[in-house]
C-alpha cells in the first residue's frame, strides 16, 4: 500500500521504478519530495492516453508553455482549468468524474480545480462538491482543494462563513480543518482576505466551535488563523485568547492560544 511508503528524502534518491509508477499515475506520492518530483506533463499525457483523450493534450500543454513561471502549483492549476475547459466544450462529464477518484493524488488535485474554477456552479454547490476533496487521505489534495475556492470564499465571505461554520462539527477532522484553513486572513500561497485582516471577528463563527478541537491538525490551523489576524489586529487576538483560556482551559485550547500569540510574544 502506498501510504506505508515513507518516500525518499531527496528527488535523486527516488527509485526509478517508483518515479515511473508516479508518472504513470498508478500510485500516490508518499511525501512532499515525491510530490515535487512528479512530471505533471508526462502524468497528463499518460492519463489522456489511458482514457482515449489524446486530443486534449496539446491545448493544455500550450497553456502550460505560456506560463511566465512554471511551478508545481501553477502547472497544477493550469492543467485542472485546461481539462475543465475541454470537458465542458466536449460535454465530457464522464471524464471529469474519473479524475476525482483517480489513484494519483496529483490527478485528484486537477479534479479539484475542475470544480473550484467551474463558473457554472454556485458557491454552495462548489463547496458541497469540494468537501470530498477536503476529506481526501492525501495532504496534497487537501491543500490544493481550498486554494481552488479561496477566491470564491473571499468574494462571498458572509455566505462562505455561514456554510463553512456548519463544517466545524463534521466527524472528519480534515473537513473541520478546511473550514479554518480556507478562511485564514493571510493564508499561505494565496491572496489575503482583507475583510478578515481588518475585522477578524467575522471568523468567530468558524473559530469558536474549534477552540478545543481534539485534532492537532485542526488546532494548528486555528492557531495559524489567529496568528494571521494578530499581525493586523493584535488586541482582538489577545482578547479572544484570554476569553478562551477563561472559558475553556483545556490543553487543546492552551496549545491553540500559544500558537496564536507567537508573533505578538516575539
Amino acid at each position: 500500500m502506498t501510504e506505508k511508503r515513507k518516500g525518499a528524502r531527496s528527488i535523486k534518491d527516488i527509485p526509478p521504478d517508483i518515479l515511473e509508477q508516479l508518472n504513470r499515475g498508478e500510485i500516490e506520492t508518499a511525501n512532499l519530495t515525491e510530490w515535487l518530483a512528479v512530471d505533471q506533463k508526462l502524468l497528463l499525457e499518460n492519463l489522456l492516453l489511458q482514457n482515449d483523450r489524446k486530443e486534449y493534450l496539446m491545448p493544455v500543454l500550450e497553456n502550460i508553455n505560456r506560463l511566465k513561471k512554471q511551478t508545481v502549483n501553477s502547472i497544477n492549476e493550469t492543467i485542472g482549468i485546461g481539462l475543465l475547459t475541454l470537458a465542458v466544450k466536449n460535454k465530457d462529464d464522464e471524464f471529469l468524474l474519473k479524475l476525482s477518484t483517480h489513484p494519483a493524488d496529483l490527478v485528484r488535485c486537477w479534479a479539484a480545480y475542475t470544480i473550484g474554477r467551474n463558473n457554472d456552479l454556485k458557491l454552495k454547490e462548489k463547496l458541497d462538491k469540494i468537501q470530498s476533496f477536503a476529506s481526501d487521505s492525501h495532504f496534497g489534495v487537501r491543500e490544493i482543494c481550498w486554494m481552488t475556492v479561496r477566491l470564491d470564499i473571499a468574494r462571498n465571505l458572509e455566505e462562505s462563513l455561514a456554510i463553512l461554520s456548519m463544517w466545524t462539527t463534521h466527524d472528519n477532522e480534515n473537513v473541520r480543518r478546511f473550514a479554518s484553513e480556507s478562511t485564514r486572513p493571510r493564508g499561505v500561497w494565496c491572496e489575503h482576505i482583507d475583510a478578515l485582516k481588518q475585522n477578524p471577528g467575522l471568523g468567530l463563527e468558524i473559530l469558536e466551535p474549534l477552540r478545543s478541537d481534539l485534532s492537532r491538525y485542526v488546532q494548528n490551523s486555528v492557531g495559524n488563523w489567529l496568528n494571521d489576524a494578530s499581525k493586523s489586529q493584535p488586541e482582538f487576538v489577545v482578547e479572544i485568547c484570554d476569553e478562551w483560556l477563561r472559558e475553556s482551559p483545556t490543553k487543546e485550547t492552551q496549545y491553540i492560544v500559544k500558537k496564536a500569540l507567537r508573533t505578538i510574544k516575539k
